[in-house]
């Protein structure tokens, strides 16, 4: 300790390094002692509510213990590398490689080889095959893992779907269990957990999938949500969070299943708290840190059904001045009682696409009417800024579907100019990604644009958008495009994510870190073509996540692919059942 404490005066943001944050609960060594770790840097992972409540799980079971561990800078890393310290746990200051199990959250793909970082800093072995029982069971869970496959060389066994249950069984399972190997094959009896192992691809001569070896793997479902664990208190970060505020979970789920997003597809069915447990547990929240900001997180939160009445509740009960936020709404969801702040600064929308053709080819279903009536609302409160999210690249995409987004711009400029008594100059921020094909979505299967055709439209919108009072975001191409291989890759991956990592690689969702050429090498030195998993997927072939079953159908999925290349739009369950495969989970059946 020593050591660390020479260590910290040297290193930017020691604060990230110290645990024993305000509201963090007493750790103690346990019969089983589980770490929860976040590949990235401290302000980021102690944003991130899905940790809370695992760790909140863990701790509820008798003899269980939970921990946790983010990534170190670089700075503190290469210190810890140098002086032969094992990366440790925050609180018990416990190095990793004695824990018991690490619990590894994957929530973006591009934090991949910051897994390896970690574990690397730890001292343990990075592949699992070269683990023995010495070793800690390495587990990961989170959005990424309905595709583990680019990962299944590294962990021992992935949690699929909601963890309040599945991870509840498996501490409870390992207190039990004599053995690594006792362990996961009796772990493979819970639901939503997979164990590589025990279950893998087998490939033709051409290095396709042709099938899976091993038991299908049904995905967790928490359907009591109301019920279920979630932490009343949380720590105060020791330094400034990105999301620095209380956070409460309004609903799991969402109704509107636009079909570009993965999201609304792996976390069906909707299952919405009720106001008197959302207005409880912020109070509680508030009281407890002290903070003056409450976040209502869900994928549409003004889908809520109960928001007008949750609204109403918090605005009773919250210490007066708590700015309630809501993230990123849907135009057609906004009301005015949506924005009662005292602080009219920005709102953000997100219409995804410029024109009323591609919005019902990705199943969005808002008309422009809808759009303008939306910001003249939040004119109407005093709002002079909008931030409008849209994609390029979507299937069928033409050039006038991005000549539309302009058109967009242009008709809120005539809304907002039409009342002359504004005295702020209207400012809009367009911010503009490259699609994405995700696994368990209706676009899956489609191809990712090339390098041609991304500067070729990113050359339309420039041209559009060059408007005063207008500024236009975009992302790095190279960026997307490995996150494209990562999403969709399957085992082979796994040599390319060690070889980056060992080129060098690593923070590589931070922009000054990511470097192309070291992963281009990764591909080529694996001998593995980046390629097969940007081109267009048949939909009779096997892919890499079939052995997973979400809930939701691939023939529902494909459906929904057929009826976007018609130009239809199916809209969301709210306006009757889709027959995604949920049926009998789902409160709206």
């Amino acid at each position: 300790m020593k050591t660390i404490d020479e260590i910290l005066l040297s290193v930017e943001k020691p604060a990230r390094y110290i645990g024993g944050e305000y509201g963090e609960r007493d750790v103690k060594e346990e019969k089983f002692n589980f770490c929860i770790c976040f590949p990235d840097v401290y302000e980021v992972a102690t944003s991130n509510l899905g940790i809370r409540i695992v760790q909140e799980v863990i701790n509820s079971v008798e003899g269980a213990s939970a921990d946790r561990c983010f990534a170190p800078w670089r700075d503190f890393g290469m210190a810890l590398k140098e002086n032969g310290i094992p990366l440790y746990s925050l609180n018990l200051k416990k190095p990793l490689k004695d824990f018991d199990m690490l619990g590894f959250s994957l929530q973006y793909e591009m934090s991949y080889t910051t897994i390896l970082y970690m574990l690397d800093l730890a001292g343990i072995p990075l592949l699992s095959k070269d683990r023995d029982e010495s070793y800690p069971i390495i587990q990961g869970g989170g959005p990424c893992a309905v595709n583990p496959e680019p990962l299944a060389d590294f962990f021992d066994l992935f949690v699929i779907g909601d963890g309040e249950d599945s991870m509840r069984e498996l501490a409870t399972l390992k207190l039990s269990c004599k053995s690594k190997e006792e362990f996961l094959r009796k772990a493979t009896n819970i639901k939503g957990v997979y164990v590589p192992s025990l279950t893998y691809p087998v490939y033709d001569e051409n290095g396709a999938i042709v099938k899976f070896k091993g038991a299908k793997v049904e995905k967790a479902f928490c359907l009591d949500l109301e019920n279920a664990t979630f932490p009343h208190v949380q720590p105060v970060g020791n330094i400034e969070a990105v999301h620095d505020r209380a956070v409460i979970e309004v609903m799991r789920g969402c109704y509107r299943g636009c079909r570009f997003c993965q999201a609304g597809f792996i976390y069906r069915p909707v299952r919405p708290r009720s106001v008197e447990n959302l207005t409880k547990t912020a109070c509680d929240l508030i009281n407890f840190t002290g903070f003056d900001s409450l976040s209502m997180n869900s994928l549409s939160t003004g889908d809520y059904p109960n928001l007008r009445e949750l609204l109403s509740s918090l605005e009773s009960n919250l210490p007066e001045n708590t700015k309630v936020s809501l993230p990123s709404l849907r135009i057609d969801s906004f009301e005015e009682y949506y924005a009662k702040e005292s602080r009219k600064s920005s709102l953000t929308f997100a219409p995804e696409a410029g024109t009323q053709r591609l919005r019902d080819v990705i199943n969005k279903d808002i008309k422009t009417e809808e759009i303008l009536s939306g910001v003249q609302k939040a004119f109407n409160l005093g709002y002079s800024a909008i931030k409008l999210y849209f994609m390029m690249g979507l299937p069928t995409e033409v050039d006038s579907d991005l000549e539309g987004i302009a058109e967009i711009v242009e008709q809120i400029r005539k809304v907002y100019s039409e009342n002359p008594k504004r005295l702020r100059s209207l400012r809009i921020n367009v911010s503009v990604s490259t699609f994405i094909p995700k696994p368990f979505t209706p676009f899956a299967f489609e191809k990712f644009i090339s390098k041609e055709e991304y500067l070729h439209k990113l050359e339309v919108l420039k041209k559009r958008l060059f408007i005063h009072g207008v500024s236009l975001n975009w992302n790095d191409y190279e960026l997307s495009l490995l996150e494209v291989a990562l999403a969709r890759g399957d085992r082979k991956m796994g040599k390319v994510i060690l070889n980056a990592f060992n080129n060098g690689s690593y923070f590589d969702s931070w922009g000054e870190f990511i470097n192309y050429e070291k992963w281009l090498n990764a591909f080529e030195s694996a001998g593995v073509d980046i390629n097969a998993y940007t081109r267009e997927f048949s939909e009779t072939e096997t892919l890499a996540w079939d052995f997973i079953d979400i809930g939701v159908t691939k023939k529902f999925l494909l459906k929904e692919r057929h009826l976007a290349y018609n130009e239809k739009c199916s809209g969301g369950c709210q306006t009757g059942c889709k027959g995604c495969g949920l049926k009998g989970r789902c409160n709206l059946v």
